[in-house]
C-alpha cells in the first residue's frame, strides 16, 4: 500500500474537523427539542389563526435562513414570503398588512434592521413571532412569541462563524412548518398542488385513472374458462395478469403469471383445469380514483406487479401494470 493510500484511511484532521462540527451542530438541534414551551403553542396558535401570510425576515446568515422557512412554510399550507429588512425600513413595509404576522430571526436578538421593525409593526398591530438566541434580547422581549433558538457554541473553531446557531434555526423552522402542517390536515395532494413540476409533481398528482389500461386492454375472461384461455388473454394483453368475472360482471380472483408457475408445480395436465381451479381469490384490486403512488405502495406491500382497477361495484373497469408506473416517472 503506497503512503497516499495509508493518509487517506488514516482518522484525518480533516475529518477530525468535519466529525467535530458535525457533532455540534447535533448537539445543537438535539438541545431544542427540551427547549420547546408554551412560547412554541402560541406561535402556531397565532400563525394558524392568521388570515394572512407569514412574512419571514433576517439579516445576514439568518436572513438566508429565513429565506428557506419562508419557501418550506409556503410549500407545505402555510403562505410565506421572505422579506429583507433593510429594504422593509425603506418601502418594502408596505408589502405587510394587518392581516399577516411576522416571523422575525436574529441570534443575537438585537440586530439593528431587525429591531428598528418593531415600533413600525406594533403601530399597525402585526404579531411578531422572534426566533433568537438570546431570551433576554430586545427582539425576544417585545415579540408576541419567543421560539428560543440558542445554542452552546459555534460549531466553528472560532466560535464566531454563525453555523450550530443557523443549523439550529433551520431545523426550529421546519419543526415549526411540519406542526403546522400536521395541524392543517395538510395532505399529499395539498403538497402536489404546490409542486407540479417535474417527477414530483407527477408523482402526487397522477391517479390511476390516468395510468391504467381500459377498454379492449382490458384483460378479462369470465369464471368457467378453460385454463387455455386465461393463458391467451395474459399473453394477448402482455401485462402478465389476467382479471376473473363472475356472471354479473364482478372481480372473482386474478390469474397471473406467478399463479401460472404454481400451477406446472402442481399440476402434470392443463388441459382439463379452469382458470378457477387455480386463480387467487379475490385478487388485489385498487380504485381509479386513488393516487398512483397508492398503487406503487400496494404493488410493493404485496410483492405484485400489476393491479385490477375496479369501481364501486368491484367490476374491473382497468388494469395497472408496474411498467406503467416507471414509464410515467411515479417511480
Amino acid at each position: 500500500m503506497t503512503d497516499s493510500l495509508k493518509t487517506f484511511d488514516s482518522d484525518s484532521s480533516y475529518r477530525a474537523s468535519a466529525r467535530r462540527a458535525l457533532r455540534l451542530e447535533s448537539e445543537a438541534i438535539a438541545a431544542l427539542e427540551s427547549r420547546l414551551d408554551d412560547h412554541f403553542d402560541r406561535a402556531c396558535e397565532l400563525i394558524l389563526a392568521c388570515h394572512g401570510r407569514v412574512v419571514v425576515t433576517g439579516m445576514g446568515k439568518s436572513g438566508h435562513i429565513a429565506g428557506k422557512i419562508a419557501a418550506t412554510l409556503a410549500s407545505t399550507g402555510t403562505p410565506a414570503f421572505f422579506v429583507h429588512p433593510g429594504e422593509a425600513s425603506h418601502g418594502d413595509l408596505g408589502m405587510i398588512t394587518p392581516k399577516d404576522i411576522v416571523l422575525a430571526l436574529s441570534n443575537s436578538g438585537e440586530t439593528s434592521e431587525v429591531v428598528a421593525l418593531i415600533p413600525l409593526l406594533k403601530r399597525i398591530k402585526v404579531p411578531l413571532i422572534s426566533m433568537t438566541g438570546r431570551t433576554t434580547s430586545t427582539l425576544a422581549r417585545h415579540a408576541d412569541a419567543h421560539l428560543d433558538a440558542a445554542v452552546a457554541r459555534e460549531a466553528c473553531p472560532l466560535d464566531l462563524a454563525p453555523t450550530s446557531s443557523t443549523t439550529a434555526a433551520l431545523a426550529l423552522g421546519d419543526a415549526l412548518a411540519v406542526t403546522l402542517l400536521e395541524s392543517r390536515g395538510f395532505t399529499a395532494e395539498d403538497f402536489a398542488l404546490t409542486h407540479p413540476g417535474g417527477s414530483l409533481g407527477r408523482r402526487l398528482l397522477l391517479k390511476v385513472a390516468d395510468l391504467m389500461h381500459k377498454g379492449a386492454r382490458l384483460p378479462q375472461v369470465p369464471l368457467g374458462s378453460p385454463l387455455r384461455d386465461a393463458l391467451l388473454e395474459i399473453t394477448r394483453q402482455g401485462l402478465g395478469f389476467t382479471c376473473v368475472v363472475d356472471a354479473r360482471g364482478t372481480l372473482a380472483g386474478v390469474y397471473t403469471d406467478g399463479d401460472l408457475r404454481r400451477t406446472l408445480d402442481q399440476y402434470h395436465d392443463l388441459h382439463e383445469l379452469k382458470v378457477d381451479d387455480v386463480m387467487t381469490r379475490p385478487g388485489k384490486r385498487i380504485a381509479p380514483n386513488l393516487l398512483a403512488v397508492e398503487a406503487v405502495r400496494l404493488m410493493e406491500d404485496n410483492r405484485i406487479t400489476a393491479l385490477a382497477v375496479v369501481d364501486d361495484e368491484g367490476r374491473p373497469i382497468g388494469a395497472l401494470h408496474m411498467h406503467d408506473l416507471l414509464a410515467s416517472g411515479v417511480i
